[in-house]
C-alpha cells in the first residue's frame, strides 16, 4: 500500500522520518505544506492519520524490527511516556535540567526502553538533533558523557545523522513553493473549503489578514484564547498581519483596567500581532457613514421604545418611523449626536426587510445614545456604533481579508454582508469556527461580571474563573492550554469539553519537573514517637524530584517524634509493620487513644525491614519548631449544572460550596516556594503557590491543581 507522509517544509518531523526509516516503513516524504500543519500519513486507500506520536505508534506497530514498540505490554507504556515527555521536556527553558536527567538515566542503560532499539529512541534522538545549537553546545562540552554517548551510538549505529540531514535538506529545499496546491492538511477538526482544500476561502499566501477583536469589558477567557490563537494560527500559516482591535463601542462596560489585561494575556499566550488599533480610532469616520445611510435612504432614526421595537421585530411589524423623511431623521440624528433629551430616546436602524425570516434582517440598530464617558476619548461622543454596525466597516477599512467569527453568529452574517453592501465596501470573508464550551461553565462576561461585582469571586483573576488569569492562577500551565485549543482545531461541530482532558494535558507538563514534599493536616495528625530514633535530629539531603535533577534538593530532618495524617493512623493495627517514606521501616508497638480518637502512636524502627513486605507506605513530618503552616485551597465549579439549557438562569444553579481551605504543615524547604511555583505534596496531590511564605505568622497558600483522574475539578462538592 502506497504511504506519503505530508509535512510542514520548514520543519521536517525528524522522529517519524528517521523511525520509519530504521523501521523499513517504505514512506514518500512530501513537504508541501507551509509553516504550522501537523505531519500526515496518507494510505493509498484515501485514509489518513494525523500527529506525530500518532504516526510513531503506527510506524512502531507495523515494522518487522523486533521489539520496536517494547517487547510487552509494560514496555509498550514506557514508550508511550517517552513519545509525550521528549517534546515537552526537551524543549523550552529546562532543556538542560531535561538533559541532566537522561545523563544520569544513561548511566546504566543502552537504550532508553529494555534492552533494544525502541521508537523511543528515535523520538528522543530526534529532539536532540532538532535543539540545534543548543544541544550541540553541550555535546562539545562533554558535559553529560553517558548522554552523548547515547547519542552518537544512535548516530552511527543506525545511521540517524545521514538521515535527518537529508530530511532537513529536503525541507529547506521546499521552501518558497507556493502551498496553494498542496494544503490537504489543516488543523484537527477544520472543514474543507474547496477542491484544494485551502484553509481560507480565496486566501493567497502573503495577501491574508486577520484580526482579533476583543472587546475591553472584561478579561479574556478560555474561549476568547481559541480565537486569538487561531487568528495566530491563520496569520502564520498564510504569512500574512494580525491585527489586535479592540471594540471598544460600549463605554458602561469597558475601562483601560481591561485594555491592559487583555494585553497582558495576549501576551502570555504567545500572539503575535503587526499592530494593536481601536474601534474608537474609526468614530468620526463611522459617524459619516452612518449620515450617509440615512441620506441615502439605507437608514433611519427611530424613536420606538426598546421593548417595543423587540417585539416589532420578532413579529416582523414595521417601525411608524421607517417612513420618515431623510430631513426628519438628519434632525433626529441631530438630536441623537447632541445628546439631548429627545434624541437619548432614538437610535439608529438599518433599512432592510421587516419580513425576512433571518431576524437579524430586520432593521438591525447601528447607533445609540449613551451619555457615559469612554475609557479613551472622555465625554467626546454622545452616541455610540453597534458592534454589528462597526465590525463590518473597520475589517473593510482595516484591510483585513478573513474575519474569523465563532458559528454563533452564523444568523448575523448574511446581516455583515448586507452592510458591507450598503456602505459600499469591499467584500471581507467570514470564516466560523466553533465556540469553545467548557462543562459546568459560564463564559458570558455579562455573567461573570455578575460573580465579581457580587463579591462570588475575589476578582478577575480568581482561581475558579475561566479567565486565562484565573485557570493560570489555578496551576494550569500555558503550554497546556495551547496545545488542548490547538487540538480542536477550527471545527464548526459545537461540543462541550471536559475540563479533565486539560488538566491531563497539564499533568504530562508539570509531573516530570515539579518539586516533592511533605505536608499533614494540622488538626488531622498523630505522633508516632519511636523508642529507637534518633536522640538528636538529623537531615540528610535528598532531590525534590527523584527522576528529575533540575527540580533541585531540599533538606530533610529526622527525629524520635514525627507527625502522621489521621487517615493513616487509623489504617494501623497493633504489631504491623509500616514503611516511613525516605527513611525506611518502623513497627508500630502501641497505639493510645482517648474516647476512640487515636492520640498517640509509639513504635520502633526496622533497619532492615523489607520495603516490599509492608501494605502502608507513609508520608511524615518530623515535629521540629521550624515546620511551615499552610493553607491548602481547593475548588469546585460555580454552577452545578452541566450545561445551561436555553432559557436556563445561572442564578438558579449557582454552586453553594466551591472555596475550601485546610490548614497544614509543611516541611521546612517550603519557605523557598516562590508564587506561581507548581509543586506536588506526597499522596495529596499537586499545588500551585498563591502566597509564599512571608513568615511565621501568615500560611503558605497553595492551590490544589486538579490533575484529570476525576470528573470533577474538585472535593469540594457536596461539603
Amino acid at each position: 500500500m502506497a504511504v506519503k507522509l505530508v509535512f510542514p517544509r520548514d520543519n521536517p518531523p525528524l522522529s517519524i522520518i528517521s523511525a520509519a526509516k530504521i523501521a523499513g516503513v517504505p514512506i514518500t516524504i512530501d513537504p508541501c505544506l507551509p509553516s504550522g500543519p501537523v505531519p500526515t500519513l496518507h494510505f493509498g486507500s484515501g485514509d489518513f492519520i494525523h500527529g506525530v506520536n500518532t504516526v510513531l505508534r503506527y510506524i512502531a506497530r507495523t515494522t518487522s524490527v523486533s521489539s520496536f514498540y517494547g517487547e510487552d505490554a509494560i514496555q509498550a507504556a514506557r514508550v508511550d511516556e517517552w513519545l509525550e515527555y521528549a517534546p515537552l521536556i526537551l524543549s523550552g527553558s529546562e532543556f538542560e535540567a531535561a538533559c541532566s536527567f537522561l545523563d544520569g538515566y544513561l548511566a546504566s542503560q543502552t537504550f532508553l526502553v529494555g534492552h533494544g532499539l525502541t521508537v523511543a529512541d528515535t523520538v528522543v534522538w530526534s529532539n536532540l538533533r532538532g535543539a540545534g545549537q543548543r544541544w550541540e553546545s553541550l555535546r562539545r562540552s562533554r558535559k553529560y558523557q553517558n548522554l552523548v554517548r547515547w547519542f552518537n551510538s544512535m548516530a552511527v549505529d543506525y545511521a540517524l545523522e545521514e538521515v535527518t540531514s537529508a530530511s532537513a535538506y529536503v525541507g529547506k529545499r521546499a521552501i518558497g513553493k507556493s502551498p496553494a496546491p498542496c494544503l490537504k492538511e489543516k488543523m484537527p477538526g477544520l472543514e474543507n473549503t474547496s477542491g484544494h482544500e485551502i484553509d481560507l476561502p480565496g486566501a493567497k499566501v502573503g495577501e491574508v489578514c486577520v484580526r482579533f477583536a476583543p472587546e475591553p469589558s472584561g478579561y479574556l477567557h478560555i474561549g476568547h484564547a481559541k480565537a486569538a490563537l487561531l487568528n495566530q494560527y491563520f496569520a502564520d500559516r498564510y504569512k500574512g498581519r494580525l491585527l489586535v482591535r479592540f471594540d471598544d463601542t460600549n463605554p458602561s462596560k469597558e475601562s483601560s483596567e481591561f485594555v491592559e489585561n487583555v494585553l497582558k494575556d495576549i501576551e502570555t499566550l504567545g500572539v503575535k500581532y503587526d499592530v494593536v488599533t481601536y474601534t474608537s480610532d474609526y468614530f468620526p469616520k463611522l459617524m459619516e457613514m452612518a449620515e450617509c445611510l440615512i441620506k441615502q435612504g439605507k437608514a433611519y432614526v427611530d424613536d420606538t421604545p426598546k421593548d417595543n421595537m423587540n417585539t416589532e421585530r420578532r413579529d416582523g411589524v414595521e417601525s411608524k418611523c421607517r417612513n420618515n423623511t431623510v430631513e426628519e431623521n438628519l434632525l433626529l440624528w441631530s438630536e441623537m449626536v447632541n445628546g439631548t433629551k429627545r434624541g437619548t430616546q432614538c437610535c439608529v436602524r438599518g433599512k432592510f426587510d421587516m419580513q425576512d425570516p433571518n431576524k437579524s434582517l430586520r432593521d438591525p440598530v447601528y447607533y445609540r445614545c449613551n451619555p457615559d464617558p469612554h475609557h479613551r476619548v472622555g465625554s467626546k461622543y454622545k452616541v455610540y456604533p453597534t458592534y454589528d454596525f462597526a465590525c463590518p466597516f473597520v475589517d473593510a477599512l482595516q484591510g483585513v481579508t478573513h474575519a474569523l467569527r465563532s458559528s454563533e453568529y452564523h444568523d448575523r452574517n448574511a446581516q455583515y454582508y448586507r452592510i458591507l453592501q450598503d456602505m459600499g465596501l469591499r467584500r471581507v470573508e467570514i470564516f466560523e469556527f466553533s465556540r469553545l464550551n467548557m462543562v459546568y461553565t459560564v463564559l458570558s462576561k455579562h455573567t461573570l461580571r455578575w460573580f465579581v461585582q457580587n463579591k462570588k469571586v475575589e476578582d478577575w483573576t480568581d482561581a475558579r474563573f475561566p479567565t486565562v488569569q484565573g485557570i493560570l492562577r489555578r496551576g494550569l500551565k500555558i503550554e497546556a492550554l495551547i496545545q488542548f485549543i490547538l487540538e480542536q482545531g477550527a471545527s464548526k461541530n459545537l461540543n462541550l469539553m471536559e475540563w479533565d482532558k486539560l488538566w491531563t494535558i497539564n499533568k504530562k507538563i508539570i509531573d516530570p519537573v515539579c518539586g516533592r514534599h511533605t505536608a499533614v493536616l494540622k488538626d488531622k495528625s498523630v505522633p508516632l514517637t519511636l523508642t529507637n530514633g534518633p536522640e538528636v535530629p538529623f537531615i540528610r539531603i535528598l532531590p525534590r524530584h527523584k527522576k528529575f535533577e533540575g527540580a533541585g534538593y531540599k533538606a530533610i530532618t529526622f527525629a524520635n517524634r514525627i507527625w502522621l495524617e489521621y487517615a493513616d493512623a487509623s489504617a494501623i493495627s497493633v504489631g504491623e509493620e509500616v514503611t516511613l517514606m525516605d527513611w525506611g521501616n518502623a513497627i508500630i508497638k502501641e497505639i493510645k487513644t482517648d474516647d476512640g480518637t487515636i492520640t498517640q502512636l509509639v513504635g520502633e524502627l526496622h533497619p532492615d525491614g523489607s520495603v516490599k513486605m509492608t501494605k502502608l507506605k507513609l508520608t511524615w513530618l518530623s515535629d521540629t519548631e521550624d515546620l511551615v503552616s499552610l493553607s491548602l485551597v481547593d475548588f469546585d465549579y460555580l454552577i452545578i449544572n452541566k450545561k445551561l439549557e436555553l432559557g436556563e438562569k445561572f442564578l438558579e444553579n449557582l454552586n453553594p460550596f466551591t472555596r475550601r481551605e485546610a490548614l497544614a504543615l509543611g516541611d521546612p524547604n517550603m519557605r523557598n516556594i516562590k508564587r506561581g511555583e507548581v509543586i506536588q505534596l506526597e499522596r495529596k496531590g499537586y499545588y500551585r503557590c498563591d502566597v509564599p511564605f512571608v513568615g511565621s505568622s501568615k500560611p503558605i497558600m497553595l492551590f490544589a491543581i486538579p490533575d484529570g483522574r476525576l470528573k470533577s475539578t474538585s472535593i469540594v462538592s457536596g461539603a
